[in-house]
């Protein structure tokens, strides 16, 4: 396993204490529910956690992301709709920020998002650009001191409850993928709206939905990079978005693990714990197998993210999104199997990590374009 520092393992420790005591007692509730996490996010914030990778004069821990799949994967083991709603919060809107921004934009923005004041979110997709991002339709039209936005945005995580977030359009639709541009959006700008909020089979206490810009006028002062040039902004963080939901199955399949290790120890059949049958022994093997290689894979990368090793991290990240989120469906799958009948309900936590899971194949990147990515790297290697 990867061999933490003493700072590292007092994280894990806390956060893995944390979410054993407070969050595991909502996760069942807010995914019936369908609701935000509210005590879970506050708590977050209180332990430091939502800016992990700011320095500290933005209000940031100050740390890498190493820690940040730490405070993901433990999350993830009890709650993967609060692990979501972190790791939105945390890499895809403020890490996003802390890197692309200029140092009035973090000044005006980080602090109210790293002490959870603000709720983070960003918004890529569209009804008709998911994998093929950049076919994108939102526009933006620079008109003296603002851009204006129109179109609609979806599947966006944190979208019915986000206060900012960082969105995709284009500003030179002619020059394609070399027209696009990247904005901070408050909530309350003019022609901001939320649209459509989606009910889903797993991560339902993340709640998912449409945001639409109809003549949302954005400050030019918040165009995050250069104009045109939103293209670097967005591949900067695809790879460690993907290591860490990489992180975030991880848990997922630990969380499932666990469960399905406890029951086949107590449960007893033909006089004994079905733990003793080498059936069930088969198949809590192949979990743990999984989660070690999990383990190594995703810890690689954010280590390989720590040090800027952006360029080899490519291979390495879609090595990792593709593994662990395949690897979570067959462990969840196999602990409901190991759980049998029990397994099918909701009285056990693997039903809802079982479903949970499946979006891990499809979100960040689905599985299919991991292998693409894989491919073209060892062709071109």
């Amino acid at each position: 396993m990867q061999a933490f520092t003493a700072e590292q393992k007092m994280l894990r420790d806390t956060i893995a204490n944390f979410a054993e005591k407070e969050v595991a007692p909502l996760a069942y509730e807010i995914d019936r529910d369908e609701r935000f996490p509210t005590e879970s996010f506050k708590r977050l914030a209180e332990l430091g956690v939502l800016g992990i990778t700011v320095p500290a004069e933005y209000g940031g821990a100050g740390t890498g992301y190493t820690e940040m799949c730490i405070v993901t994967e433990e999350l993830a083991r009890f709650c993967a709709s609060t692990s979501a709603t972190y790791a939105d919060h945390a890499d895809l809107c403020i890490d996003n920020i802390r890197r692309n921004a200029t140092d009035n934009q973090k000044k005006k923005y980080l602090p109210s998002l790293c002490s959870g004041d603000k709720i983070g979110g960003l918004a890529m997709t569209e009804p008709s650009a998911g994998s093929d991002v950049m076919s994108m339709n939102l526009r933006a039209e620079r008109k003296g001191g603002f851009y204006i936005l129109n179109g609609t945005k979806t599947f966006i995580t944190n979208g019915p409850v986000g206060d900012v977030f960082v969105i995709y359009a284009k500003t030179a639709p002619e020059k394609k993928a070399q027209g696009v541009s990247a904005f901070i959006v408050e909530n309350d700008f003019p022609g901001f709206e939320r649209g459509k909020k989606f009910e889903k089979m797993g991560w339902r206490g993340s709640p998912t939905g449409e945001l639409v810009f109809e003549d949302c006028k954005v400050p030019a002062e918040n165009l995050l990079g250069e104009e045109n040039k939103g293209a670097i902004v967005l591949m900067s963080g695809l790879n460690t978005e993907r290591i860490v939901l990489g992180a975030m199955s991880l848990g997922i399949s630990r969380g499932a693990c666990e469960c399905a290790l406890k029951y086949a120890k107590e449960r007893i059949q033909f006089g004994k714990p079905i733990a003793a049958f080498q059936l069930i022994q088969a198949k809590l093997a192949d979990m743990a197998m999984e989660i070690e290689l999990s383990h190594l894979i995703t810890y690689k990368g954010a280590a390989m993210a720590d040090r800027g090793l952006h360029r080899e991290l490519n291979l390495v990240a879609a090595y990792a999104k593709l593994y662990t989120s395949e690897a979570a469906m067959r462990v969840t799958t196999e602990a409901v199997q190991v759980l049998g009948g029990y397994g099918y309900m909701k009285e056990f936590p693997v039903e809802r990590m079982m479903r949970d899971a499946k979006l891990q194949t499809i979100g960040g990147g689905t599985s299919e374009i991991q292998r693409i990515i894989i491919a073209r790297e060892i062709l071109n290697d």
